[in-house]
């Protein structure tokens, strides 16, 4: 469980795992009850707000407070749960990049699922999925998500492709040949993007999916981008497209 907490607009929220619902009282964490107690200096009657990615955000009161943590109390629902698009992001481990801030940025763009793969040139042997959840939670929280990414334990590609189910589009992000800009591929989910790692996909492996009937290779322009930079852009292009960027872009009615 993750103890960093994040303050936005002047509201402390907090990812808690218990359920919430009026009157729920809840023990605070350790982390919670040290950033809570002695980094803000929280005093009974301060108010934070509370998700666990089903019931919602309440918020609550810091009810009691003891050397040793608190006991925090729902009072109301200020949020329903919503849920983001249902949008994987596949990648392959990069050495320069902690995957940590690809976790964060991943899920401040909305995705619903962070899906690490080993691939034939990926130099990272190993990812700490505590990590990934850690920094995930960090970022929903900072983020006003009210749910948290699914962390998924590491695949190679092809374990991941052998059991790959087939209504969900794969956008694999290709360095060459024909594919299609991004922005023309997206389609609504549900969906995943496909990255590589520093050396990029070696030719059997960019044959192979090339080949596969749910693969659809996508362009992200001109350039040839660094992994991580790849995977946000391909999130950010998908999102604008066919997740729910469009209800944030679009122009208020004249009528508003």
């Amino acid at each position: 469980m993750a103890d960093a907490l994040m303050e936005t607009g002047g509201r402390t929220r907090l990812y808690v795992t218990a359920d919430l619902g009026a009157g729920v009282a809840l023990p605070l964490s350790d982390g919670h009850a040290h950033y809570l107690l002695h980094v803000l200096r929280g005093k009974p009657g301060d108010r934070v707000c509370l998700f666990n990615g089903r019931d919602g955000e309440w918020l609550a009161e810091l009810e009691t407070v003891s050397k040793r943590g608190g006991i925090v109390r729902a009072l109301a629902q200020t949020a329903p749960q919503a849920p983001v698009p249902d949008l994987w992001l596949v990648f392959a481990p990069v050495k320069k990049t902690p995957a940590d801030y690809l976790a964060q940025k991943a899920t401040e763009l909305g995705v619903a699922k962070l899906q690490p793969v080993f691939t034939r040139r990926t130099i990272v042997s190993r990812v700490n999925a505590e990590r990934l959840l850690a920094n995930a939670i960090e970022a929903a929280e900072q983020s006003d998500r009210v749910c948290v990414p699914q962390i998924a334990a590491p695949l190679t590609l092809e374990k991941l492709l052998a059991s790959w189910p087939q209504e969900r589009r794969l956008y694999f992000c290709d360095e060459g040949g024909d594919a299609k800009p991004m922005a023309q591929a997206a389609a609504p989910a549900p969906a995943a993007i496909l990255t590589g790692p520093e050396g990029g996909f070696d030719p059997a492996e960019r044959a192979m999916l090339r080949a596969l009937p749910f693969v659809m290779p996508v362009t992200l322009g001109p350039r040839i981008l660094r992994a991580d930079t790849a995977a946000l852009a391909a999130l950010a292009i998908w999102q604008s497209v066919a997740g729910d960027f469009p209800a944030a872009l679009a122009p208020a009615s004249p009528d508003a």
